[in-house]
């Protein structure tokens, strides 16, 4: 048997892999990341044809709370244990204000700067991956960011017109800065969740954020309550579920390498967005979408290899 079959054969060795730290694994936890955060998109569109936006975020944290419960229950007390409870307490400030904000935004800007701001948060995470995590963030991973974020614009500019997007974005109303305010508390939130999954494990870090978040969401929803019927109650149970697993692979995906060097991955997103878009919804692509694609995949591969041959020169 070659070494590649033994490799291929051996559950352990596999297994071994996906524990391991590393660029790909890395890259690997966070292209799921993107995937499980579309297909709650999908989740969210279709619950959110009634239910008010601050319901379905609060649905969401909650699900996602007591899907957790059992496997707390099953570690026992060391899983509730924690050294960090100051921490725990920010991330949920954090979590909960970035929906409120970004709740808030959606109802006020036009859906072009909706689109454009949500994928500014790796810009923002590099600067604070510098000053915060002192990490070399060096020109490389900047650059294939910037050139991810050209790709975007262009997508933008080819579904909502420059002009209106720039207008938009020029006026910078209540809605513009609702949202950015959100878009940077999602970035402080990953640095935090950076700094901590060295020191708690993934279950812990799950069960307090969810717990957290619940409680500062319920009031907010109970001002907007619309009773869920049974169907919408499925979908708000998968979104607080798939919450927990966008948050875990996150986790894995910071326990495995540099935040910086992860930040171009995800506009990967917007990959998935247009695959999902045109299966489910009969949306297709433009030629504009088609042509950002093109400059977003290529600088991906390109931040990939460089980062891949500078660690097999450490290794």
């Amino acid at each position: 048997m070659s070494p590649l079959d033994q490799t291929l054969s051996s559950p352990a060795i596999a297994t071994n892999w996906f524990a391991r730290k590393g660029y790909l694994q890395g890259v690997f936890w966070i292209v799921l990341v993107c995937l499980i955060s579309n297909l709650n998109d999908i989740l969210m569109r279709l619950s959110g044809t009634r239910l008010p936006s601050m319901q379905i975020s609060f649905f969401r944290f909650f699900f996602a709370f007591l899907t957790l419960i059992p496997f707390m229950m099953i570690r026992g007390k060391k899983a509730f244990m924690t050294a960090q409870p100051g921490f725990h307490f920010l991330r949920a400030i954090l979590g909960f204000g970035a929906v409120a904000f970004w709740c808030t935004g959606v109802s006020k800007a036009p859906l072009a700067v909706v689109s454009t701001i949500a994928l500014t948060v790796p810009i923002f995470v590099l600067p604070m991956a510098f000053l915060l995590l002192k990490e070399n963030v060096g020109w490389q991973r900047t650059t294939a960011t910037l050139i991810g974020f050209i790709g975007i614009l262009v997508i933008i500019k080819g579904t909502a017109g420059e002009e209106a997007l720039l207008s938009s974005l020029y006026h910078f109303d209540n809605g513009s800065v609702f949202l950015i305010a959100a878009a940077i508390l999602f970035a402080l939130s990953d640095i935090l969740n950076k700094k901590m999954v060295h020191q708690e494990s993934p279950l812990t870090m799950l069960f307090y954020f969810a717990a957290g978040t619940s409680l500062f969401g319920a009031i907010p929803a109970t001002i907007v309550w619309e009773t869920p019927t049974t169907t919408e109650l499925f979908y708000l149970f998968c979104l607080g579920a798939g919450g927990n697993l966008i948050l875990y692979f996150l986790l894995k995906a910071f326990a495995a390498t540099d935040v910086s060097a992860l930040a171009p991955y995800r506009y990967v997103e917007l990959i998935f967005a247009t695959f999902f878009g045109y299966v489910l919804f009969q949306e297709i692509p433009t030629e504009m979408t088609l042509l950002g694609a093109a400059i977003i995949v290529p600088s991906t591969f390109a931040i990939a290899y460089y980062e891949t041959r500078q660690q097999a020169k450490k290794a």
